[in-house]
């Protein structure tokens, strides 16, 4: 119990607080979260990205195998969700939202910040492959799926193309293919811009938090919460194993699969009406419900 708790307050409550920054400024600042979070994404989160992988010693098996475990977990849990719905009876718009918040989880504002401090920079860099597979299915799946299925292969391309970090990782890779590097002022400056990406994400975080209402549909609800902070872990755990990832890959990818629903679905549940209050009530019961499982996870991986 000490080893948790340790845990707990060393790598989960420093989120939390700042998160709780967050939060007040988004209760009695009324600063507006969809400016700070497109920042973040379209800004810090690129250069946080590139620099990590720029700086990283992953070798290309290790970058493979990384890639195809976030693939499988990603989808498998959205598998798993899939199912769930089936058994259930879900209808159609319903089980479009139950599958969208389940298998998307918190990877960058919490995942990327709970991996820098259990785990330190090497497994960081790892967690970004994770972070940028999971943004890139965000905006193609994800988009599919608050829309009911009704987007085209138009609209999925259009989903990648709308991932800054995708360029980071394809602008990363040529410079590390090629041994070229930016000019000194311009990589001081995307390193100083990638230093901000987590305290901003975890501000994001608390801002999110202000917009939470009473949750809706509880019994459907906590089966949501019970996939996405049991079941996807394990799923994990097994993956891991089968793929072969070890050391600081294995904390990184483990960690990202075990976080909270992500709140990039409210947003996408708010653009096409696919029972945002369900989603939003997902959100922030796996948010609050996560320092517990995700402490636990840690000492496991520890």
């Amino acid at each position: 119990m000490s080893v948790l708790l340790t845990i707990f307050v060393q790598d989960v409550l420093p989120i939390f607080l700042v998160a709780g920054v967050g939060f007040v400024l988004a209760r009695h600042l009324r600063v507006d979260v969809r400016v700070v979070s497109r920042m973040a994404f379209n800004a810090l989160s690129p250069c946080l990205v590139f620099t990590l992988l720029l700086n990283s010693r992953i070798g290309a098996a290790e970058f493979s195998r990384l890639g195809v475990f976030s693939l499988c977990s990603i989808l498998g849990v959205g598998l798993i969700a899939w199912l769930t719905s089936l058994l259930l009876r879900l209808d159609r718009a319903t089980a479009a939202s139950f599958v969208m918040v389940v298998t998307f989880s918190n990877t960058g504002n919490f995942g990327l910040s709970a991996i820098m401090l259990a785990f330190g920079s090497d497994a960081l860099a790892r967690g970004t492959i994770y972070f940028v597979i999971s943004a890139a299915l965000m905006y193609t799946l994800g988009v599919f799926l608050a829309s009911s299925g009704k987007g085209s292969a138009g609209l999925a391309l259009r989903g990648i193309l709308k991932v800054p970090a995708v360029y980071a990782v394809a602008l990363a890779t040529l410079f590390l293919a090629t041994g070229w590097r930016f000019p000194s002022p311009v990589a001081t400056g995307v390193e100083m811009l990638s230093d901000a990406a987590l305290p901003v994400m975890m501000l994001v975080l608390g801002m999110q938090f202000e917009r939470a209402a009473r949750p809706e549909r509880p019994a459907l609800v906590g089966v949501a919460a019970f996939l996405t902070l049991v079941v996807s872990p394990i799923l994990a755990f097994a993956l891991a194993e089968l793929i072969g990832l070890t050391g600081a890959g294995r904390q990184a990818a483990v960690l990202e699969a075990s976080m909270p629903a992500a709140i990039m679905t409210t947003v996408l549940a708010l653009e096409y009406d696919a029972l945002p209050s369900f989603v939003t009530a997902v959100v922030f019961v796996t948010t609050l419900a996560s320092p517990l499982t995700v402490t636990v996870i840690i000492a496991l991986l520890k």
